[in-house]
């Protein structure tokens, strides 16, 4: 007979489940309010992962069922000897943790590599100079010489030590926190009989030389992994290297996905009377566009050159386009007698009615960046003025006698 139901209610299943129901059920809750998904339902968090822990444990659960939570506070038949984190009971869920540790592994070395958009498109292999940890071949991970070496006293061995902390009235969390006795290592030697190498760090600085290969089609941001090249630490499994390309921007061309962008200045002759020009491609070949006389091709029009652009990663015969944006530059004046002959062929200029009584007013140049500056120092002048006085001058009260 079950005293109470509030820890199956939590979880959502009912007194007598199977141990795969009750999984299934902490499972889903625990997806749902995870701190990271929810960060305000921390403490429905840590009810649903007490919960848990108390209905998988055949004596906890048999303490609960019989007296209830208040039994399992009191710690009756050893059923309350602390309780793990809440997210230590997670890691064991979903990864693996506390009764099946994964695999601990060195840390990853990430660098950043610049890239030209060339390399990118045409692929390239370059040599890149790394520094890494890799475990002392002086004393072989050791630290000392072999046969003084002893497990750590602290931590009984294990490189790590467990604290208890209180996170709610009856209910305890553990802490793993390394050992700083052994550095995490679980054994300690004499200083005497450290290893001149390595001084006792077990590891040592080496060079290490990578070819990394940048396949075509490969973006900004892409990273290439170099599996067990990373730091060694003993006792650890190698990380890893990982690659992060950063393109360096280029002159002429942009990449937006697998098309090519870019911008041909063209003068008023050539848009209007034709053009032939000459584009040079990321892999060294010409390519020749033609307009031809009588085309018009107007200001900040835009042509595409079809699988001109960017190849496809992984499959490079699949590309992109090669998209032209033409800007027209027109003279700042023509002669007058060239104004009559292009009026012959140029559509009609509208005609415009002007009144008898009208003012005639004339043009002048404005420099649109002379105006924002003039702007800001006018506003820059008018905040001071509202403070009272001119800028930078202080004004003082005089009294008269």
């Amino acid at each position: 007979m079950v005293k109470e139901t509030g820890f199956y209610d939590v979880l959502g299943v009912k007194p007598g489940c199977s141990p795969e129901d009750l999984k299934k059920a902490y499972r889903k809750l625990a997806m749902k309010y995870h701190p990271d998904k929810n960060p305000n339902e921390g403490e429905r968090f840590k009810q649903i992962s007490m919960a848990y822990e108390v209905l998988s444990d055949p004596e906890k659960k048999a303490i609960y069922d019989e007296g209830g939570e208040a039994a399992i506070k009191q710690g009756g038949a050893g059923g309350g000897g602390g309780f793990h984190s809440p997210m230590d009971i997670f890691e064991m869920i979903f990864n693996g943790g506390m009764g099946g540790r994964r695999e601990q592994r060195g840390r990853d070395l990430v660098h950043r590599l610049t890239v030209t958009l060339e390399e990118l498109y045409c692929g390239a292999t370059r040599k890149l100079a790394l520094q890494k940890n890799v475990i002392c071949d002086g004393c072989d991970g050791i630290g000392g010489k072999k046969g003084t070496v002893h497990k750590c006293a602290p931590c009984n061995g294990t490189g790590v030590l467990t604290k208890v902390q209180q996170i709610l009235p009856g209910f305890m969390q553990q802490n793993r926190v390394p050992c700083r006795a052994c550095q995490g290592q679980g054994e300690v030697f004499d200083e005497k009989h450290k290893c001149k190498k390595c001084e006792g760090e077990k590891k040592l600085r080496d060079k290490k030389i990578l070819d990394v290969h940048i396949e075509k089609g490969m973006r900004s941001g892409q990273k290439i992994v170099f599996n067990g090249e990373g730091d060694q630490e003993p006792g650890l499994q190698p990380g890893d290297i990982v690659i992060v390309l950063m393109e360096k921007e280029h002159p002429i061309f942009k990449r937006s996905g697998m098309d090519l962008l870019m911008e041909m200045r063209l003068e008023l002759s050539e848009a209007l009377c034709g053009f032939q020009k000459v584009i040079s491609t990321l892999d060294k070949r010409a390519l020749v566009i033609t307009s031809h006389p009588g085309e018009v091709m107007k200001h900040e029009s835009v042509k595409c050159i079809m699988d001109e652009g960017m190849p496809q990663w992984k499959n490079p015969f699949e590309k992109g386009r090669l998209i032209i944006q033409f800007t027209v530059a027109f003279p700042d004046s023509l002669p007058r007698d060239a104004v009559k002959m292009l009026e012959q062929y140029l559509p009609a200029r509208p005609h415009e009615d002007i009144p008898q009584d009208v003012e005639m007013v004339s043009m002048v140049e404005l420099d649109p960046e002379q105006e924002s500056r003039n702007a800001r120092y006018k506003n820059a002048y008018d905040e001071d003025d509202d403070e009272g006085g001119t800028p930078g001058v202080r004004v003082q009260q005089c009294n008269s006698s």
